[in-house]
């Protein structure tokens, strides 16, 4: 039989084991995102990757934070994040470390997201605005634009399932 598990039965990391533990290289950037339930999603993803850090940017907001904390279930307290008051400052940050920098976007010479490969390598990925997407210029300060490919009348889907979508994709076999 399928049973379901239990939580205790999940054999999860506590929050000091998580702290400890050695992180995938990946580094999400929110880029000016409004909704404070999906950066408290975006949290709770990045927990569940073990993903190295959350960059908020701009207008996005910052814990503590109740709405945040709604979606992200404890996850502020386990994933480590930091605030700059602008992407473009955050990412340049990133490139003198060596990162590659991917804006997740639709654009004209972007990589579908099937096709894209993460063997490692530190990794930036910019996720945007609800409405606006990520703006031009961090684009083009990017070293590539990721794309998740989409069949429906939508042009977009939202935020935090981008996010979602985007570190499985990478992480896939990794895990």
């Amino acid at each position: 039989m399928n049973q379901k598990l239990k939580n205790e039965e999940l054999e999860r990391l506590s929050v000091s084991e998580f702290r400890a533990s050695e992180k995938n290289a990946i580094v999400i950037i929110l880029d000016n995102v409004r909704s404070l339930n999906n950066v408290g999603s975006v949290f709770r993803t990045g927990d569940a990757f073990l993903i190295e850090e959350v960059v908020l940017c701009g207008v996005t907001g910052t814990p503590p934070n109740k709405e945040i904390e709604k979606t992200a279930l404890g996850a502020t307290s386990t994933v480590k994040w930091s605030y700059s008051k602008t992407t473009l400052e955050a990412l340049k940050n990133y490139k003198e470390k060596g990162y590659k920098l991917y804006s997740v976007e639709q654009a004209m010479k972007s990589i579908p997201l099937n096709t894209f490969t993460w063997s490692k390598e530190p990794l930036v990925l910019v996720f945007g605005n609800e409405v606006y997407g990520v703006e031009q210029e961090v684009i083009d300060f990017c070293d590539g634009v990721i794309e998740i490919p989409q069949a429906g009348t939508k042009h977009s889907l939202n935020i935090s399932v981008s996010v979602g979508v985007v570190l499985w994709e990478a992480m896939r076999g990794k895990l």
